[in-house]
């Protein structure tokens, strides 16, 4: 395992997850243009959660390419790769459930919603964000299921609009989920490190 830590922290490889989260970013943006032109000027960062998920890591690569740390995209990087991963992930699964089928589209935005989930956590050892960047990152989080399940703002899917109210409890109870990982694998992790010097 240490083999594959090398490896992430690598030039070459960390220039593939930018490349590759570039354009999966502008892709994501891309894929929300429909319902950012119908969205408000006022709530359009809080609506294409995704690619803003994938911009902060692919900054967060950038920083890496150059040996900086930025504390507070990192925080917001592990937390909404790992909660909007794991959302998308779980309401196409709900779609396919619904409706019996998915698209290859579909099928796509699993794997890489689930990748986008999984990378976050990888690079949790070389995050270094504290107490404050976390809380920050928390209240960007929160507030963003204000805007969308308040204000009406969510991606639209549209065979489970039935279930809105279960999938706010759903994403909220995930956003917490996703504080806690951060919380757990970076600030507790960096806290014990200190503890020991």
């Amino acid at each position: 395992m240490k083999w594959f830590q090398y490896l992430l922290v690598k030039q070459p490889f960390l220039f593939l997850m930018f490349t590759v989260n570039l354009f999966g970013t502008i892709y994501g943006y891309y894929w929300y243009r429909y319902q950012l032109f119908e969205t408000p000027a006022i709530f359009l960062p809080f609506v294409p959660d995704s690619p803003t998920a994938s911009l902060f890591f692919t900054i967060v690569m950038l920083a890496f390419l150059f040996k900086k740390n930025l504390p507070l995209i990192e925080a917001l990087a592990i937390i909404t790769l790992f909660k909007y991963g794991i959302w998308a992930v779980v309401m196409n699964l709900l779609v396919l459930k619904e409706t019996g089928v998915l698209d290859p589209v579909g099928y796509m935005l699993i794997l890489s919603h689930l990748g986008m989930a999984v990378q976050g956590l990888l690079y949790a050892p070389y995050y270094r964000f504290k107490v404050w960047h976390l809380v920050v990152a928390a209240i960007w989080t929160l507030h963003n299921e204000i805007i969308d399940y308040v204000f009406g703002m969510m991606p639209k899917y549209s065979v489970l609009m039935d279930y809105l109210p279960e999938i706010g409890y759903f994403t909220f109870w995930l956003s917490l989920f996703s504080i806690f990982l951060a919380y757990y694998f970076v600030v507790r992790k960096n806290s014990l490190k200190l503890n020991l010097v």
